[in-house]
């Protein structure tokens, strides 16, 4: 007897030849009303970016399947959908999908902050030549707040620079210090990447505090999420004490036109560019398919989600 899988519409197509115990069929037009809801026991969400295009409240539709056993995210992370996960559904994300285009793109933003590089576009338009002063990369003091695999991935990608890492995560380990530690970490960093996923503990943690604890002119680099960041704070600090940033997200989120962070000195903006990339499906249903197999073969997934995250 086959296992019904319902997938995100038009992502079928990544699980062809999978499991011929696993059915699978992308989510009706009307899942509510489908006479096979209750045989959903897999369910693949949409991207959140994508759930407003649905006619579905992905909440009621999570609860209204009975059978529903597993929950497998397109995203590494969950903050968008955990919530809506029934108590006792085992949920899983990509983690690790996505690790080498963050780091790669969080260092392109490191680097562009440290050579100026948005002065210099500018200048380009412009037409006019105006050198200034740019920074150097190497020995660096590089502090990361969440020390998964992203951080460990972009450490990696750094250490030809010759940077010193310090590390912070939810739970202090081998040459890792706990969350905890920030307050005596923060002022020695030259570099402070954020990596955490997003919490209620997480949310806001970079706020007026963790930003005046920064040096002056240090460079505050999110790949987490935009809600991490006070951003109200870091456009203050931005102001008055030059703390400088790279974001790949904000908070909100598509930043509105005309809002103050996109004019803040010393601030880049990517619009959340980390995995846009052509081979994004690739990268991200390799995992989900892994952990298919795993499922229907009764093994342990992989990127189990616990305790939030």
């Amino acid at each position: 007897m086959s296992v019904l899988v319902w997938t995100a519409r038009g992502t079928a197509k990544w699980l062809d030849g999978l499991d011929e115990r696993l059915e699978v069929l992308e989510i009706p037009a009307d899942p509510l009303a489908d006479p096979r809801l209750d045989e959903v026991k897999v369910l693949i969400p949409p991207l959140m970016r994508n759930l407003q295009d649905e006619a579905y409240d992905l909440r009621a539709l999570m609860a209204a399947t009975g059978s529903l056993e597993f929950v497998q995210a397109q995203t590494a992370g969950v903050d968008g959908i955990v919530h809506a996960v029934p108590h006792g559904v085992l949920l899983s994300s990509v983690r690790g999908a996505y690790d080498e285009l963050m780091a790669e793109l969080l260092v392109a933003g490191i680097l562009t902050s440290y050579k100026s590089i948005p002065h210099y576009v500018r200048a380009q338009d412009e037409a006019s030549w105006r050198p200034e002063e740019v920074r150097v990369v190497q020995g660096a003091k590089v502090l990361y707040v969440g020390y998964g695999s992203i951080a460990q991935c972009v450490e990696r990608y750094l250490a030809p620079f010759g940077v010193e890492s310090l590390k912070v995560a939810r739970t202090a380990r081998d040459g890792v210090d706990a969350l905890e530690a920030l307050p005596r970490l923060l002022p020695l960093a030259d570099i402070v990447v954020v990596l955490t996923p997003l919490t209620s503990a997480t949310r806001n943690l970079v706020d007026e505090r963790f930003l005046a604890s920064m040096k002056p002119g240090a460079l505050l680099v999110n790949g987490a999420r935009g809600a991490c960041v006070d951003t109200d704070a870091l456009i203050a600090a931005a102001r008055e004490r030059g703390i400088r940033a790279f974001l790949d997200v904000t908070e909100p989120e598509p930043l509105p036109d005309g809002h103050p962070l996109w004019s803040a000195p010393g601030v880049f903006i990517t619009p959340h560019i980390g995995s846009l990339v052509a081979d994004n499906n690739e990268r991200c249903f390799r995992v989900i398919r892994e952990n298919l197999t795993r499922w229907v073969e009764g093994k342990p997934v992989l990127n189990r989600v616990e305790h939030g995250y």
